[in-house]
């Protein structure tokens, strides 16, 4: 595969986390294929990929390896508790691909009103699970009109 890398070290965000999965062709059939992540690189012989979209980055990493770093039993739905967030400019495509994926909705498409410093934001957003049960939550900003 073709890596396409950032310019400079500035392109590198500073957190990405990195997801255990059950099945990279799996995950990579929802996240590249139908959610319209890009591989920014990857390692097939070790079952790993580096993935972004519109700046938010996740890093998949098939179970199975002497280097998998776990803090206790992993059990599906993986991720409880968490649920990344992904801003993006047409939410309402990746929804419609989602939906034509045939994928539950875990959270389906709605509009809600955040505080935020004393200001509210107004967003687009709606979540999905992945193959191992990962939140995702896909949210666009909308024009604020007080």
């Amino acid at each position: 595969m073709r890596e396409i890398l950032p310019d400079g070290p500035e392109a590198w965000p500073s957190c990405v986390p990195e997801l255990l999965v059950t099945s990279l062709p799996a995950s990579l059939a929802m996240w590249r294929d139908v959610l319209g992540f890009r591989v920014v690189y990857d390692r097939p012989e070790a079952n790993f990929a580096m993935l972004a979209l519109h700046g938010g980055w996740v890093m998949l990493d098939q179970l199975g390896d002497a280097r998998d770093w776990l803090a206790g039993p992993l059990e599906r739905p993986f991720g409880r508790g968490l649920n990344l967030e992904f801003d993006v400019p047409d939410v309402a495509a990746i929804h419609a691909s989602v939906l034509a994926a045939g994928l539950p909705l875990f959270l389906p498409m709605e509009e809600k009103r955040y505080r935020v410093r004393g200001n509210g934001l107004a967003v687009r957003q709606f979540i999905v699970a992945d193959p191992d049960g990962y939140l995702l939550r896909f949210s666009q900003r909308l024009p604020d009109h007080g």
